[in-house]
């Protein structure tokens, strides 16, 4: 499997969301490698972006999404769910990918539909806020003979609060993906992107 490099994250955040989708992400730990391939994701794009966590301006948390891109930016929400995104674009834009679900690939056997599960099932804690994603023990990889996939897109989930944001169609999934995560807007896709 082949690392991302940095390059590839310091890009148009849409492009790297719909990119991300068909590759893997690897954490190994205490002498074990889980992989899974990243099948469903939600790009935000900056500061103008109201469902971005980034439109409050930079702040403690926040700070990793206005640093250079390819680290990860693993949150906290509801008290007890950790959520992993990857950060984009040039420092200071403060955009990021959110990873959404992902298809166990090895060592993996919790639940990975939805943000919170799959950093529970991947080990993926606050302790990894800030990670280089360059890093041996935690990254974003592909495989070089990876087939397409087709790439549905729908509006993000949990976001209403957004205004004109939240109708935004910023989720990308893998078409027929089984390990997609639930929901309306997935029964009732906007329709198939590539």
């Amino acid at each position: 499997m082949q690392k991302l490099p940095r390059s590839f994250y310091a890009r148009d955040t849409v492009m790297v969301a719909k990119e991300l989708l068909g590759k893997y992400l690897v954490h190994r730990s205490d002498d074990v490698e889980q992989v899974a391939r990243i099948v469903e994701v939600e790009a935000y794009l900056g500061e103008h972006d109201l469902a971005s966590h980034s439109s409050r301006g930079r702040t403690g948390r926040t700070e990793i999404m206005f640093g250079p891109p390819g680290y990860a930016y693993v949150y906290l929400i509801y008290g007890m769910h950790c959520c992993m995104n990857v950060v984009t674009e040039p420092e200071g834009h403060a955009a990021a990918v959110l990873l959404r679900a992902l298809e166990p690939v090895a060592h993996v056997s919790s639940h990975t539909r939805g943000p919170g599960l799959l950093c529970k099932a991947m080990g993926i804690d606050r302790k990894l806020n800030g990670h280089d994603l360059e890093s041996d023990n935690f990254f974003l990889g592909a495989l070089p003979d990876a087939e397409p996939v087709s790439i549905v897109a729908g509006p993000r989930v949990g976001v209403a609060y957004a205004g004109s944001w939240a109708d935004e169609l910023l989720r990308f999934y893998i078409r027929d993906n089984p390990f997609v995560s639930g929901g309306k807007t997935l029964r009732k896709p906007s329709g198939v992107i590539q």
